[in-house]
Formats: C-alpha cells, sequence, structure tokens
C-alpha cells in the first residue's frame, strides 16, 4: 500500500476531476497514462471533533453510503466507460482497508471524511450528502476541495478509485477485469488467485 509523500503537492482531485468533466471523451486517455499519478498525498486531520466511524460503528452503513456517493461523482457512469459502482470502488476500499498493511492514518482520514460532509450536507440542504441531487452534491465537492483537507480527502478516494479500476478482480475491485477491458489493458498472466494474494505471499 503507498504511503503518502509529504512532499507532494495536493493537485490530483482538481487536475484529475476537471480532466473527465471538460473532456469526457479523454477520459480513457487520462487514464492509461496516469501510471504515476497519486503517487504521494498530504494527509493532514480534518477539522477538530470529527470522530473517524469504524466498521463496527453503528454509523457505517451511512459512511460507507456516503464514501459511495462520493465515489459516483467523482468517477461517475457517464457512458465513456464503467462508473465507481461498476468498477466495485466502494467494495474494493472495504476491502483494502480490512487489511492490516492498510496505513491507519489513512484509514482514519477517510473514515473521518463523511461526517464533515454530512454536517454540511446537512447544514446547506437539510439531508445527509448521499440524499442530495447530483447538483448540490456536485457543488459540495467543489466547495470542500477549495481546503486542504478537503482535497486531499477527495484526492485520496481518487487514487483507490483508480487502484479498484486496476487491480486484479481477487482484491475486490475490477470484477471481471471490467476496467482492463475498457481501457484495452493486458494484465498479463497467471492472474493471482485467493490462495496466492500480495498478502498471503507475505506472510509465507
Amino acid at each position: 500500500m503507498r504511503k503518502p509523500r509529504p512532499d507532494m503537492p495536493p493537485a490530483m482531485f482538481h487536475h484529475a476531476h476537471a480532466a473527465w468533466q471538460a473532456h469526457p471523451v479523454s477520459r480513457r486517455r487520462f487514464l492509461k497514462g496516469a501510471g504515476a499519478l497519486a503517487s504521494g498525498l498530504v494527509l493532514p486531520w480534518l477539522p477538530d471533533g470529527v470522530q473517524a466511524a469504524d466498521d463496527t460503528d453503528e454509523a457505517a452503513e451511512t459512511v460507507w453510503q456516503t464514501i459511495a456517493a462520493v465515489q459516483e461523482r467523482l468517477f461517475p457512469d457517464d457512458g465513456n466507460g464503467p462508473g465507481a459502482r461498476a468498477i466495485r470502488a466502494s467494495a474494493y476500499l472495504q476491502q483494502a482497508m480490512r487489511l492490516p498493511r492498510f496505513p491507519k492514518e489513512e484509514k482514519t482520514f477517510l473514515l473521518q471524511g463523511p461526517a464533515w460532509l454530512n454536517d454540511l450536507a446537512r447544514q446547506a440542504h437539510d439531508a445527509d450528502f448521499p440524499a442530495l441531487s447530483a447538483d448540490r452534491q456536485e457543488a459540495l465537492l467543489q466547495r470542500i476541495a477549495r481546503s486542504q483537507a478537503g482535497e486531499n480527502w477527495l484526492s485520496l478516494l481518487l487514487l483507490y478509485i483508480f487502484e479498484a479500476l486496476l487491480t486484479a478482480p481477487v482484491y475486490g475491485g475490477n470484477p471481471d477485469g471490467i476496467g482492463w477491458r475498457w481501457l484495452e489493458h493486458d494484465p498479463g498472466f497467471p492472474l493471482p488467485t485467493a490462495a496466492n494474494t500480495y498478502d498471503r505471499i507475505l506472510k509465507k
């Protein structure tokens, strides 16, 4: 799992999100050429008082519904390839977070975001983020992207969306190689199985 590099400026969200919103036809080209994107991120904490939810919290369902809704806005199904839902971006991230090697500060940071975002959504529209219209969701994401913490949170989510798009399906994303087919990518063989995933190899 990548560790954040403190010298990397947090500009991924603006560059990547704008790249296919302004020119959707270029989304595949952007991703095929993005082998080095998101090699590191600065991860400041969100505002004081925002608590992270864990898999066992009662609020976990809301947290993951919110993350999935944000992923859909960051990587929508717009007719130019699979969206976040189709590549199982949320399921991939949940599975990745359960691994012992997943960076603890990244997990805390990612799970703080939904509480902060839903607070803003309720203040502005009296509803949680997943219940808002697409236009209102987009406006809120553009709003939080103007802060360093918000931009970094969105950038980190985008990083794991890209991983879900390109990962071997055994890791929870990219079902049946849907992302590979869209990008016309040959992953090579043999592919990892449940018996020889990276984490199982590390334990040997």
